[in-house]
């Protein structure tokens, strides 16, 4: 397979929660594959600091606000675009504030809505265009010990979502996939590996015995919006260490 399929070059890429964590790392991937690049971050500072780290654009976005999200369309339409903005909380259903699970759902799953709702129609009218939307383990197996469920439910989500806009638009030449990260060293997990009751379990359930890196995650976002995965679509990709697999 020549390299060439790999890169980027001349296309633009949105990534939503660029700033920090596999974000950041997307961000990282895709730019060093040549695209040119556009940060999307709820936090103003963090993202202007990631954006001035990789040379990249930056705005301003709260994926849970659709009419920010169509605002941005209207004067952004990039070829790529990737729907990572994602937070977790963690709390046993039966005390669970709905609040709190009404905040998880808006962000992680309806955030997920707001952004293909917002760049994908340009997309296909264009008849081109690559979209990838982080998912998790979580949206295929309830992980344990930490309760979470507005999480999964989320996640779970993410992954029909992806596969019914897959659907609708592979006859566009528009295709849409998801990557599911299992266990990975970022800030969101930062409180569940500093309790040995979790992360033991987390690593006992992991056959590669080992978190995941950001970039691990990076690298399979970039085959996925490159044409080297031209005839990939619907597709959630498991990217952690063999979690799934038992």
């Amino acid at each position: 397979m020549s390299l060439e399929r790999f890169s980027l070059s001349g296309r633009t890429a949105l990534v939503t929660g660029g700033a920090k964590g596999i974000g950041f790392a997307i961000c990282e991937a895709l730019r060093d594959a040549g695209a040119d690049l556009v940060i999307a971050d709820y936090d103003a500072a963090a993202g202007a600091d990631a954006a001035a780290r990789l040379g990249a654009g930056f705005e301003q976005l709260d994926v849970t606000d659709h009419a920010a999200c169509m605002r941005l369309a209207e004067r952004i339409a990039p070829e790529i675009v990737v729907a990572n903005a994602g937070i977790v909380h963690n709390a046993e259903t039966v005390v669970l504030d709905p609040a709190d699970w009404q905040r998880v759902i808006d962000v992680n799953l309806t955030g997920v809505f707001n952004t293909m709702r917002a760049f994908g129609p340009e997309m296909v009218r264009r008849g081109r265009g690559a979209a990838v939307c982080t998912s998790s383990i979580c949206g295929e197996v309830p992980v344990v010990p930490q309760p979470q469920v507005a999480y999964n439910a989320a996640k779970a989500g993410v992954n029909l979502i992806v596969k019914s806009l897959a659907v609708e638009w592979a006859q566009s030449g528009v295709r849409i996939n998801a990557v599911a990260p299992g266990y990975t060293a970022t800030e969101l997990t930062l409180a569940g590996r500093s309790k040995p009751e979790w992360f033991d379990v987390w690593m006992d359930r992991t056959p590669m015995g080992r978190l995941g890196e950001p970039r691990e995650i990076a690298d399979a976002v970039h085959f996925l919006v490159s044409d080297a995965a031209s005839y990939i679509t619907g597709t959630v990709l498991a990217v952690d260490g063999g979690y799934t697999a038992v």
